[in-house]
């Protein structure tokens, strides 16, 4: 795809399992989630007493001691009867118990938001402590909207009991804005805020007028009025703030915030598990005293891939806050055009998005020309740059280099990426471009796509696929469900792994045809989402949207024999004379 290579995080906030299949998914509006039942018994554990200091939790999902997980009363009860997550989390933390938690980006549809609560009770089956929902203004988040940060979160306290936190920035809110956000989530029975500032909109930081600039003085105004009824998190920077002048001033920073109010620190990413173990130790020298849990993005890939936790989580029963988990799948950077953790690209306005899509579509190879021009970086026919797609809003990744003329080549004839990387056979980990984890390893990658294309294409990719049974594995399915693999059911293929030294191989990310199945839903349905909704109803550029969704199947590919150049670009081109062959030789190449 086209964003940073995958990391190494240690422990922290977890991520869902992608093991699950989607017959719990349904469709439809969320004010009642289809398949969630309320539970008539949950557990509320047993109250216990602790001493201060900075403190981190382990997790493990299922164990016996982990038997209180989120789920801490029955919807619909008195939350006031319901033992406070800092209680909870305290007296986990006293027993020396294991736990961890989840963090959600919100889905970018309705279809997603479906596909993720569908899951939720599926995912407190596993034991999370609690779930996180995060909060981008992008999303209209404090809207009643299927996809807002409110509703996804609301839904996951009051339809399927978890303990959850709602994420919360000052970012382009006013305080009252901000005011009336926290009373509507108290409203909704919500009683856990992570207060934040929040990244910029923009390359820097704007003040809004009347509005917080720092996460203290959010945290402040929440304690100012709403008293003790939140529980408050905050987040911490084992390296130091980005914008902070040194490590030892955002420390002190951090106190303040803590001193405003905080119950608990999660921090953001770190590399090595060492980095969090100092940290907390410069908490506690500067009196610091509260709960502090190591925040872990996992090593994740496209959304028909799955992840696998980093190796370098901090030991000895540490909590693990699994970061950035997409709502619908797990999904890494890829080289080509591919995606990474997103919201709804109303963070670009209509108008902006059809100078670069097409005010006009005439054909489908009009929206051929966009995916080339948004992989070129030239400006289009209107003199407009392609910076994003409805698949993915950020710039391309480094690795996009490495085969840059074969993705142009094959989206300028209608095979549309979205997610691709290239074969590594052993590139050291430090490599500026695909390197990734710990200093002194190897990394390796077999290749992968996945893309759009018209049945047509599928019909003579099959062909050509018959020539590559044992060495590339696929999956092929359209909107409606119809599925065409020869990938062993329900059998991950590890397609990213490292060698480092002193270490066990790391297997970073796989493709999971489950995922797939998932991701399928909310691939398709960005296509009339973000794209043909910009145009009106039976418009003949609405109608090329919808025809592309109706008809094209969405497409992954893996050459399996990583050591080898890679063969997929011949694959593709091996189907691209097919199709142009006369009918008879199609017939011929069809009964061999």
């Amino acid at each position: 795809m086209d964003c940073p290579k995958p990391k190494v995080f240690p422990v922290g906030h977890c991520c869902p399992s992608l093991g699950m299949r989607a017959s719990e998914a349904g469709s439809g509006r969320l004010s009642v989630p289809p398949s969630i039942s309320r539970n008539s018994a949950m557990v509320n554990e047993p109250r216990g007493n602790g001493s201060p200091g900075p403190r981190w939790e382990g997790s493990s999902s299922g164990s016996e001691s982990s038997k209180d997980s989120s789920r801490c009363s029955t919807p619909g009860l008195d939350p006031e009867r319901c033992e406070r997550l800092r209680e909870k989390m305290k007296r986990r933390m006293d027993s020396g118990d294991k736990w961890f938690s989840l963090e959600f980006f919100p889905p970018r549809t309705a279809q997603g938001a479906v596909n993720l609560i569908s899951r939720f009770d599926r995912m407190g089956a596993g034991g999370p402590l609690f779930v996180d929902v995060t909060w981008h203004p992008a999303g209209d988040p404090g809207s009643d909207k299927e996809t807002s940060s409110m509703v996804i979160a609301s839904t996951a306290v009051n339809y399927c009991g978890l303990e959850t936190i709602l994420h919360m920035t000052c970012c382009h809110q006013s305080r009252e804005e901000i005011t009336g956000h926290l009373n509507k989530a108290k409203q909704l029975g919500l009683k856990n805020i992570l207060a934040l500032r929040g990244d910029p909109i923009g390359d820097q930081w704007e003040e809004e007028e009347g509005g917080f600039n720092y996460a203290t003085d959010l945290v402040k105004h929440i304690r100012n009025e709403f008293g003790d009824y939140f529980d408050v998190c905050v987040a911490g920077y084992p390296k130091g703030h980005p914008e902070g002048e040194s490590f030892e001033a955002d420390l002190k920073h951090l106190k303040e915030k803590v001193a405003a109010g905080a119950d608990f620190i999660i921090t953001q990413l770190f590399f090595e598990a060492e980095t969090f173990f100092r940290f907390v130790k410069a908490c506690s020298e500067i009196g610091i005293t509260c709960p502090i849990l190591p925040g872990i993005f996992p090593i994740q890939a496209s959304p028909a891939l799955g992840p696998q936790c980093p190796p370098q989580a901090p030991g000895g029963g540490c909590p693990a806050h699994l970061l950035g988990l997409e709502t619908k799948e797990l999904h890494l950077p890829y080289a080509g055009v591919g995606r990474v953790p997103q919201w709804p690209l109303s963070k670009s306005p209509k108008e902006e998005l059809l100078k670069m899509w097409g005010e006009e579509l005439t054909s489908e190879e009009s929206v051929f020309q966009v995916f080339a021009h948004y992989l070129s970086g030239e400006p289009n026919q209107n003199g407009y740059k392609v910076t994003c797609l409805p698949w993915n809003d950020e710039p391309l990744a480094a690795e996009t280099s490495l085969m840059k003329e074969e993705l142009l080549r094959v989206n300028r004839r209608g095979i549309l990426t979205i997610n691709s990387q290239p074969n590594i056979n052993g590139k050291p980990s430090s490599d500026p471009i695909v390197g990734w984890g710990p200093s002194g390893g190897y990394v390796f990658q077999k290749a992968y796509l996945e893309f759009f294309t018209s049945r047509e294409t599928v019909e003579a990719l099959l062909q050509v696929l018959k020539k590559y049974e044992l060495r590339v594995n696929y999956h092929i399915v359209d909107v409606k469900g119809e599925n065409i693999t020869n990938a062993p059911e329900l059998q991950p293929n590890a397609v990213t792994w490292g060698i480092f030294p002193g270490r066990e191989i790391i297997q970073p990310t796989v493709v999971d045809p489950v995922s797939f199945m998932f991701w399928k839903d909310e691939a398709f349905a960005l296509w009339i989402e973000q794209w043909g909704k910009l145009y009106e109803e039976e418009s003949p550029s609405r109608m090329i949207i919808q025809y592309i969704h109706d008809n094209y199947f969405l497409v992954n590919l893996v050459d399996n024999e990583f050591p080898l150049d890679n063969c997929l670009w011949q694959v593709v081109e091996d189907t691209f004379e097919l199709l142009s062959r006369p009918p008879q030789d199609k017939r011929e190449t069809e009964a061999l």
